[in-house]
């Protein structure tokens, strides 16, 4: 009787020109994929992750779609770029070289899709020479907002064509729009995969004057204020359990109160400019979006939105005289803000724990997930599941070889049974390693340790600010866990001796307020 039904609506779909349920004609299609990378924001940087700042368009994509709470990237800008790509830990792909990887872009455009991307690259070579059939952006780390760098690129070539109203987030949307629809009329028959890799918020903080002026007076009350209002939030959406504590202020951040009228004026202000610049981020993402509703592709486009780290602490800013719409401007902020951006967590950048590696994720795909919209998901999953995902989505399989590269084994897993509302098979761990910075979770315990200093141990689960360390009661459990560390360090991530030697059993190092180590 069910498949009477559903072959008399086909028959009356085409007779009348009706449309049809994306689950029944679209869910049987491979999807398209858009994965957009955020930079430097931190983990309650959105709305729908408990901020301030005005992301209605991202909010929206949540409140229909899927939020992660135990999403995790690298702790840092080039090997999250890395994992995210390859499906590999960073060095186990070869660093920004890619040696022993193959790209998302290389894996989709061998199975039959367009592949395009926009935005920074920040690893070796380009884009074009990694699968990506168009791309714009720049190749370096960070660049100018309003005037660009020299390493702006156009499919492959020197790209210089700044006009006075320029500005890359704006740009990159533009670029995505114009690849898009050349696919889509070349290609009709043709699913895509778009890499949007968003340089905002990362420094410089240069806001465009108008998103600047928006929340220009809504900083007065401070980093204490502001963190405890985020963390209400987070607690009342059912974001984090309600056992996870606040972490408390970092010893080298001032009490706000403590602050000079002048300080607290300038702390204001590079405050304002980093929102503006996230809600320009959520301003583009509405207008792609748009864009994909209109040329009818939406609702079966996947689209996963995070971080490629935590927020920042490091204060390189010069030019504070010019205004933050000044292309001469380079503003930067520090602890006492990224701390609120990492919000409930602590550390930040370049650190792995949880304020350093823990990531907003957002999933949309009408077409395809079986979750209830707005659901919220405890799995921890990792950028390195996002190669496998696509593999599984895209119908394909993850190369055995590769010319000209040592292709290691794939470590991700598919998000797919997450987005179908299912438990998955979850990973056995996740390894974690950045500088001198190491952790690895396996199940409910993390073992963490800040610049090689004493391993941490931390019932992940209950306890996901990392306050209580466990480490002197289970010192079974944290023998067993720094063995799994090194051997995937040196046998999985090719880790050379000298970068894994054993932690060194003195006191963490302080942070001092721009992110430097604090002298004793």
């Amino acid at each position: 009787m069910m498949q009477r039904i559903i072959s008399w609506t086909l028959v009356l779909a085409i007779a009348f020109g009706i449309g049809l349920v994306p689950s029944i004609a679209a869910a049987a299609e491979r999807p398209n994929i858009l994965i957009m990378m955020v930079d430097d924001l931190g983990f309650s940087d959105f709305g729908c992750y408990g901020s301030e700042i005005e992301t209605p368009n991202i909010d929206r994509l949540a409140k229909d779609g899927l939020r992660f709470r135990n999403f995790y990237n690298t702790g840092k800008c080039h090997s999250s770029r890395v994992s995210l790509l390859t499906g590999l830990y960073c060095d186990q792909a070869g660093s920004e070289s890619l040696k022993r990887g193959v790209t998302i872009a290389e894996v989709l455009g061998n199975a039959g899709y367009t592949t395009a991307m926009v935005g920074k690259w920040h690893l070796s070579k380009q884009p074009t020479d990694f699968g990506f059939q168009k791309y714009f952006g720049h190749l370096s780390g960070a660049t100018n907002f309003f005037k660009g760098d020299n390493t702006f690129r156009l499919n492959g070539e020197k790209w210089n064509d700044f006009d006075d109203d320029f500005y890359t987030t704006d740009a990159n949307v533009k670029w995505a729009k114009r690849f898009l629809a050349e696919s889509l009329e070349e290609h009709p028959d043709k699913p895509f995969f778009l890499y949007v890799a968003h340089n905002a918020p990362h420094y410089p903080l240069q806001a465009r004057e108008e998103d600047f002026r928006k929340y220009e007076n809504r900083y007065g009350d401070g980093w204490d204020k502001l963190r405890a209002a985020r963390y209400e939030r987070q607690l009342e959406m059912g974001l984090i359990p309600k056992q996870w504590a606040l972490s408390p202020r970092p010893e080298h951040v001032p009490d706000w109160s403590s602050l000079t009228d002048d300080q607290q004026d300038w702390e204001r202000r590079r405050m304002a400019a980093f929102a503006g610049m996230v809600d320009r981020v959520d301003q583009t993402t509405g207008d792609l979006v748009a864009f994909l509703k209109e040329k009818g592709v939406f609702d079966n486009t996947l689209i996963l939105i995070c971080s490629d780290n935590g927020a920042c602490p490091f204060d390189r800013t010069r030019g504070k005289e010019y205004d933050t719409w000044d292309p001469r401007s380079y503003w930067c902020y520090d602890t006492g803000w990224s701390h609120v951006g990492n919000t409930p967590f602590r550390l930040h950048k370049q650190n792995q724990h949880e304020g350093g590696i823990s990531s907003p994720l957002i999933a949309h795909w009408p077409a395809g997930m079986k979750t209830k919209p707005g659901a919220i998901t405890d799995q921890p999953a990792h950028l390195i599941d996002f190669m496998a995902t696509c593999v599984d989505l895209g119908k394909t399989e993850y190369p055995a070889s590769w010319p000209n590269r040592e292709l290691e084994p794939l470590q991700g897993l598919s998000l797919s049974p997450i987005l179908a509302g299912e438990t998955r098979k979850s990973h056995d761990f996740l390894y974690f390693h950045f500088s001198t910075n190491r952790a690895i979770r396996e199940g409910k315990w993390k073992l963490v340790t800040h610049r090689a200093s004493q391993w941490e141990l931390y019932d992940i689960e209950k306890d996901g600010t990392e306050l209580n360390n466990l480490a002197d009661q289970y010192p079974k459990r944290v023998k067993e866990l720094s063995k799994l560390w090194h051997k995937t360090a040196i046998e999985t991530d090719h880790l050379k001796e000298k970068q894994a030697l054993p932690v060194s059993g003195k006191k963490p190092p302080l942070l001092n307020k721009d992110g430097t180590p604090a002298k004793d």
